[in-house]
């Protein structure tokens, strides 16, 4: 590798560990107390102010589930395949779909059965940056979007701004699975209708 590419790979790291960290709504004091790295050391890697090194990187790769090349984003070989590593939060699994950072991202879903028992009680609504849509693939969504509480269904799609206050649950007893794409910059998806000129 070339000197000039060596220095364009190292100088992108910083802003891919900052999408990374906002995209998974993940604070500088949690990382630092996840990967034993110094909050200012985390500070100044993602303004670019400290080189990114092994020492620094393996940690910050196992703590976002992802691979090495991920962080440091290493040349593509050719070959489309991806190979997504599931996360868990808050009880609901992730399975990325899209291997790069910055732009859309693109998630499958999987939220747990409901419990037997539990019923329609108020969900904590969260607000980030940013733009979602959503498409249920299996089972029922319970959307909860500013003042609406609805249920979506198999085959029925959605799409917000997340700075209205919102959540998901369950609204079943089987698993609900849907994909959701997100942009933290408020990218909106555009669906064309019909081919251009048709």
């Amino acid at each position: 590798m070339a000197d000039e590419d060596l220095t364009e790979v190292l100088t992108a790291v910083g802003p891919r560990l900052r999408e990374l960290r906002r995209t998974r709504g993940t604070t500088l004091a949690q990382l630092s107390e996840t990967t034993g790295i110094s909050l200012s050391t985390l500070s100044r890697l993602e303004a670019g102010q400290r080189k990114p090194t092994l020492e620094l990187l393996l940690p910050l790769a196992k703590a976002y589930g992802v691979q090495l090349d991920e962080l440091v984003g290493a040349p593509a070989t050719g070959d489309p395949r991806i190979h997504p590593r599931p996360f868990t939060r808050y009880g609901n699994t992730f399975v990325p779909l899209t291997r790069y950072l910055g732009g859309l991202h693109a998630y499958k879903q999987i939220l747990p059965a409901r419990a037997p028992g539990a019923g329609d009680e108020p969900l904590e609504r969260r607000v980030h940056e940013g733009y979602e849509w959503l498409y249920v693939l299996s089972g029922r969504l319970r959307l909860a979007l500013g003042e609406h509480d609805l249920v979506l269904t198999a085959g029925e799609a959605a799409e917000f701004d997340t700075r209205t206050p919102h959540a998901f649950a369950n609204a079943g007893d089987q698993p609900v699975e849907f994909l959701s794409l997100f942009g933290a910059q408020g990218e909106r998806i555009h669906v064309r209708a019909r081919p251009a000129g048709g």
